[in-house]
């Protein structure tokens, strides 16, 4: 049986041509490709600067750092994301707080938001947004409230490589903001991610932390990691930003085709895709009371799908100590199921797989 891949990296002649110019100049490591793909990344994003990291989860630790969060500080962000999105916060030894989802967009809904400063008495010190699945959290709002407190707001963009929200780019919309280029995601490099900002002051510390805390010089002015972007991922990197847009709207297409076959039916909800934004379509994620039966019916018909997440962070083993109430993003995880959505999918396959979704309700 052939099966419809979950996600399917599209690799080819140019990455390969980009790799070999890289290897036989010998810089393999952190050097001139990498920092010309950050250029590139910063100009695409609307960015001032870009700072590239070995993956996103370091992009994360060191965006965090580099806003000077660390022991004592809190830092309100979704429990429906991956891990990384709260170890993060952790590895500063700061404390997550997390606030509910918006049952239709599944990103942070800004009245929880409000209410987690509220109980804190304001003394929270940044936002961690997460654009789950490709669609930008309600920045507006939320940059209101980070504004009315002080507190900086931080975009996690792993999953949202091309999407917007008002006309401007993820990327843009913050203090910083944090890329993966895991295969999955809309680009890779393999493994790796990417910091922007328009702060000056962020991107240098953040450049520093991820290089042993060093400055311009051979002097090591703080305490830092190793997180460089290798050269061979970075040249990957720029070949892959060159297809991005196609890559978008590719996703764009195959979701406006599911959604226009599924939108019809009581069982399923598919993505919410607001006026305001445009969505990228990390993954094309629809909702169903029956989603554990669908998906065996789906993978058993051959086609692969994907939970994204089946367990809220804070009801994993290592975060039972942390108090939430957080009830819309535990209903959630219980429903969600992901469809193919990626670039190398046919009509036929888009057809297939909304046939198939169709025929399990009949």
């Amino acid at each position: 049986m052939t099966t419809i891949p979950i996600a399917d990296p599209d690799l080819g002649e140019e990455e390969r041509r980009r790799v070999g110019d890289v290897i036989d100049s010998g810089v393999v490591a952190d050097g001139p490709t990498v920092r010309r793909f950050e250029e590139e990344f910063a100009s695409y994003c609307e960015a001032d600067h870009a700072v590239a990291t070995s993956n996103g989860t370091t992009a994360l630790h060191a965006a965090l750092h580099a806003l000077g969060i660390g022991e004592g500080d809190r830092v309100v962000t979704s429990p429906f994301s991956f891990v990384a999105s709260a170890n993060s916060i952790r590895v500063n030894g700061a404390t997550p707080v997390f606030a509910d989802i918006d049952p239709e967009t599944y990103n942070l809904d800004p009245s929880a938001v409000a209410d987690r400063f509220e109980e804190h008495d304001g003394d929270i010190d940044a936002i961690l947004a997460v654009h789950l699945y490709g669609l930008p959290a309600d920045i507006e709002t939320l940059s209101a409230i980070a504004d009315e407190h002080d507190a900086a707001l931080v975009e996690d963009a792993a999953q949202a490589h091309g999407a917007t929200y008002q006309g401007q780019p993820v990327g843009s919309l913050g203090d910083a903001a944090c890329f993966s280029f895991y295969p999955t995601k809309n680009m890779t490099t393999g493994e790796g991610g990417m910091i922007t900002t328009d702060r000056a002051d962020v991107a240098e510390r953040a450049a520093r932390f991820v290089n042993h805390g060093r400055n311009d010089t051979y002097e090591h002015v703080e305490v830092g990691h190793n997180f460089r972007m290798t050269s061979i991922a970075a040249a990957i990197g720029r070949a892959q930003l060159e297809k991005l847009p196609e890559y978008v709207d590719a996703r764009r297409q195959n979701a406006r085709q599911l959604t226009d076959r599924l939108g019809g039916m009581s069982a399923v909800a598919p993505p919410f895709d607001p006026p305001q934004s445009r969505h990228a379509y990390h993954q094309y994620t629809i909702r169903s009371a029956d989603r554990d039966g669908l998906k065996a019916y789906l993978e058993d018909s051959g086609i692969d799908t994907g939970v994204y997440y089946p367990t809220p962070i804070h009801e994993q083993p290592a975060y039972e100590h942390v108090d939430a109430d957080a009830p819309v993003a535990e209903q959630t995880a219980g429903e969600v199921l992901s469809l193919p959505v990626h670039p190398k999918l046919s009509d036929d396959d888009v057809r297939t797989i909304a046939t198939i979704v169709q025929s399990y309700y009949e």
